[in-house]
């Protein structure tokens, strides 16, 4: 569970889960390997919202369930449960601002 800080926020983002990023992100990101991306933030954090935007589509954190179980299994050393929220909330600081250095700083999960 969030802490109440964040649960208003975090209310507002879709979560969709896929079995495999699509070609899609997986340009866009310059991934080839769809087994290399476990999660995805698309929409505009919070730190850059503005009340003049007008939303295109919701805000949505994506989970890849295939790749998830994959990494699940090569680890050998977490719990599903604890990778799947690992993931959404590496996702969900993005919603927050937070970029892949900021959360690297505090989180250090690959290690």
């Amino acid at each position: 569970m969030l802490p109440p800080a964040f649960r208003e926020a975090a209310r507002a983002v879709t979560i969709r889960v896929e079995d495999l990023a699509p070609d899609m992100f997986l340009g866009e990101l310059g991934i080839d390997d769809p087994f290399e991306l476990t999660g995805l933030y698309d929409g505009i954090p919070l730190t850059q919202k503005s009340v003049m935007d007008s939303p295109i589509q919701p805000d949505t954190i994506w989970l890849f369930r295939r790749a998830i179980l994959d990494e699940w299994v090569e680890r050998g050393d977490v719990t599903l449960e604890a990778l799947v929220a690992h993931v959404f909330i590496h996702e969900l600081a993005h919603h927050f601002g937070w970029s892949d250095d900021d959360i690297a700083a505090i989180d250090r999960w690959w290690e």
